[in-house]
């Protein structure tokens, strides 16, 4: 049920069980002028009254345990570099009636619409400036106006494919457009995790509210792009700027959520004026690219030339029609705000209709009549914190004035005065509260909603939904996250039951990707991040074990511990650190590899390798040499062992598995021969034996193989040569060998790849040895062959 039939005094009653009051003079979401709970709201706000305290709470906590589980973050500029914020949401979500959202959704299609035509026609014949509907300067000096792909027919006919709008709704209670993005507009993921995370929160109220569902929208998109392939097995991919972006999780979740390949634009090559993919198994061709990145940066060739993160070519691909870009390459010039006054008009001409979403008021200040007007009007333009503050912008999005009336009053009206062919001025809009739970207590706070539309094969389609930022206090310039804001899930409520949706086939036909798709980047990232892990476990097991024999003897000149010292001083770790830096540099080398490739990462492997670095970093601050040591290297190998066992247990056996696996190998094999190099020769001090066996994990192993104490044989037998230790080098050489030949192209015309052939030497010749003929020597060749061999993997996949 809905809740609708609630009696007007139970939802005012239930409004005051919230003890929550409106602003005078602004619209509200929840309640009504009379300040009565909305119908559309009265069922949640009856349960939410039935709720004590800690029931909140508790519900609260389980919504954030599930964005700190799956990792959900956005970066924070400023201050810290690069720092990752926790998700601010905002529990509580906005509810919007279904039959409000039908009209907005139509005022919104036709506004997608409008902005396609647009763009078509800058693009092409210019109508619109000809006929004095634009302003030539507008276009001419924007710098969002790409010359070289003016001309140009996208892919499919199409501009735009998906965009986002900014509304709110004005005190008179209808809804204003604040802004158009159509240059790669973020936040379709997060509305998802938004989504997930709410009905966490309020699981039992949503399914007695019908709630329209996300996962349509994004499968009539996914389906859209579909037809954009021009050969059933060409490649579907999300084009990211990288790791440092924003909003790269969010790529990363939209990229697994829909099955496409995530990739940079170092991932990419231009080859005869088509699109490919570097894959392990060589270029691959692409033919729909969905960019999160500003069309500036696509190629340095022909566009920004300091671009590092573009490909070069790609302009060129366009006009071979040999690649469909999502959106088309310089459509974030309809983003200017100066655009907005020319909104209507425009309408007018292009759909022959009015526009049904107004747009906030804005003047393009081209003119002297129009800056004088401005000037004029300033005091009504600029009021009262309480009013989104988005006064003035030049070309480049800077704040001109974002201060309410003051001292920069004249300062302001002088720059207008001197430039105002580059100004633009907009009315100020008063933004409806909602309501947001904050420090135990309902507060009204300003709110304006995200939406998106997509294009599908009969058209454009609206998100039922989308995400709302949520003011930090009552000044709307604080609605960003950057400037402390939060973010809420938006509810369109039916008055009838939904149609469950879900982005499986309704189809028996499927696409399977092939083994090579594995784009080079990602291998390499899998490879080493295979390597980081076991490298970090290596040198746990011989710092425990250094520790442990430290508790015992309480002195560092000991001569085994002396011994070992001088080996992992060579290694650049310092066991006068507890946790050496040099260890923890590792676990978060593997973190970072890891978020390199947060699509093909399931979020327990992210949560697992968090919590160990996590962990890492809280042990480096308290733990004490010996004992203490001793066991936070146990929980840390545990913690190892954890993730280890989510990845072979879970991870698909695919072409990415077997450079991780490639890696973890070669990292052991490498460790276990540098040890056994030190402490295995004529030289090592007494225990040296004892301690090798325990780093290898094989006390019980060597105690039932052999009945007698350790020897330099029998130890040399089982960590160097027994192919059924999975401690042993003959073991990790074995497994090399195994994954190598399953790898693309080991084999190629019935002949042995030269990777191929080289993991089948190193193993073969290691497999003929004795304990006997195993000395200082033969470990030091085996570990510069091992490190040649990882040389030649580059090499061979990774370029």
């Amino acid at each position: 049920m809905s809740g609708t039939g609630m009696s007007a005094n139970a939802a005012t009653n239930s409004q005051q069980a919230l003890d929550y009051t409106l602003i005078p003079g602004t619209a509200d979401e929840m309640l009504g002028p009379d300040g009565t709970v909305r119908p559309v709201w009265r069922h949640f706000v009856s349960s939410l009254s039935r709720m004590g305290g800690t029931d909140l709470e508790g519900r609260i906590a389980r919504a954030d345990r599930y964005l700190r589980d799956a990792g959900v973050f956005y970066r924070a500029y400023g201050g810290q570099p690069n720092a990752e914020r926790s998700w601010p949401l905002s529990h509580i979500p906005v509810l919007i009636d279904g039959r409000e959202w039908q009209n907005l959704s139509a005022g919104l299609t036709q506004r997608a619409e409008l902005l396609e035509r647009i763009a078509a026609d800058i693009y092409s014949e210019n109508r619109l400036v000809q006929e004095g509907l634009l302003p030539p300067g507008l276009i001419a000096a924007n710098p969002e106006y790409l010359r070289p792909v003016a001309g140009l027919t996208p892919v499919g006919g199409h501009y735009l494919h998906f965009i986002a709008f900014e509304i709110g709704r004005g005190p008179d209670g209808n809804w204003w457009v604040l802004a158009d993005r159509t240059q790669a507009p973020s936040g379709a993921g997060f509305a998802l995790e938004n989504r997930v995370a709410t009905t966490r929160a309020f699981s039992d109220i949503y399914a007695e509210t019908h709630v329209h569902r996300l996962a349509s929208f994004f499968g009539t998109f996914r389906d859209a792009l579909q037809m954009h392939k021009k050969n059933g097995d060409d490649r579907i991919a999300v084009l990211t700027p990288g790791p440092a972006n924003e909003t790269y999780f969010e790529h990363a979740y939209i990229a697994r959520y829909l099955g496409f390949m995530l990739l940079e634009g170092e991932d990419l090559a231009v080859v005869d004026n088509k699109v490919m993919v570097r894959t392990v198994a060589g270029l691959k061709p692409l033919s729909v690219l969905w960019r999160r990145l500003d069309a500036t940066y696509a190629d340095p060739l022909e566009l920004d030339q300091t671009s590092q993160i573009g490909t070069p070519g790609l302009v060129q691909a366009l006009r071979a029609e040999s690649v469909a870009i999502v959106n088309a390459l310089g459509s974030g010039l309809l983003e200017t705000r100066a655009f907005l006054a020319f909104m209507p008009a425009i309408c007018r001409r292009l759909l022959n209709e009015d526009l049904k979403l107004p747009s906030i008021a804005t003047w393009w200040c081209g003119q002297q009549a129009e800056r004088e007007h401005v000037a004029r009007n300033l005091d009504r333009m600029i009021i009262g914190p309480a009013y989104s503050r988005l006064p003035f912008f030049d070309d480049g999005g800077e704040s001109v004035a974002g201060s309410a009336l003051g001292e920069n009053r004249n300062a302001l009206l002088k720059r207008i005065a001197e430039e105002g062919n580059r100004l633009v001025g907009q009315e100020i809009v008063k933004l409806s509260t909602t309501p947001a739970f904050v420090d135990g207590k309902f507060a009204p706070r300003p709110m304006s909603l995200r939406v998106f539309a997509a294009r599908s094969r009969d058209g454009w389609e609206i998100m039922p939904g989308g995400f709302a930022r949520i003011g930090a206090g009552d000044d709307v310039s604080a609605i960003a996250m950057q400037k402390g804001g939060s973010v809420a899930d938006v509810w369109i409520v039916s008055d009838t039951p939904v149609k469950w949706s879900t982005l499986l086939p309704s189809e028996e036909n499927f696409t399977r990707n092939m083994p090579g798709s594995l784009p080079s980047r990602a291998a390499d990232n899998l490879f080493w991040l295979g390597r980081y892990i076991e490298r970090a476990e290596g040198a746990l097991r011989i710092l425990r074990a250094w520790h442990g024999r430290y508790a015992e003897y309480a002195d560092r000149n000991q001569p085994l511990l002396a011994n070992v010292s001088d080996y992992l001083a060579a290694l650049d770790i310092d066991t006068n650190e507890t946790l050496p830096e040099s260890l923890v540099n590792n676990i978060s080398s593997a973190l970072y590899s890891a978020s390199n490739i947060r699509d093909r990462f399931s979020p327990d492997g992210w949560l697992a390798l968090n919590d160990l670095a996590k962990t890492t970093h809280e042990f480096r601050e308290k733990v004490q040499p010996g004992d203490d040591a001793s066991s936070a290297m146990t929980v840390l190998l545990r913690k190892l062992a954890g993730f280890a066992g989510l990845v072979h247990e879970n991870m698909y056996r695919f072409t990415g598995w077997r450079f991780l696996s490639i890696g973890r190998y070669l990292e052991r094999g490498l460790h276990m021969s540098r040890l056994l190099g030190h402490l295995s020769g004529p030289d090592a001090p007494d225990g040296a034996l004892d301690m090798l066996i325990e780093i290898g994990d094989s006390v019980m192993t060597h105690r039932r193989r052999y009945n007698v104490a350790t020897t330099r044989l029998t130890v040399t037998d089982l960590l160097a040569l027994d192919s059924l230790n999975p401690r042993s080098v003959l073991y990790q050489l074995n497994e090399i060998k195994t994954e190598v030949e399953q790898l693309p192209n080991a084999i190629v015309n019935g002949q042995m790849s030269p990777f191929h052939r080289e993991a089948l030497r190193l193993y073969s010749t290691l497999a003929l040895m004795t304990p006997e003929g195993m000395d200082g020597a033969v470990y030091d060749r085996l570990e510069s062959e091992m490190e040649r061999f990882s040389d030649l993997l580059a090499r061979t996949y990774i370029g």
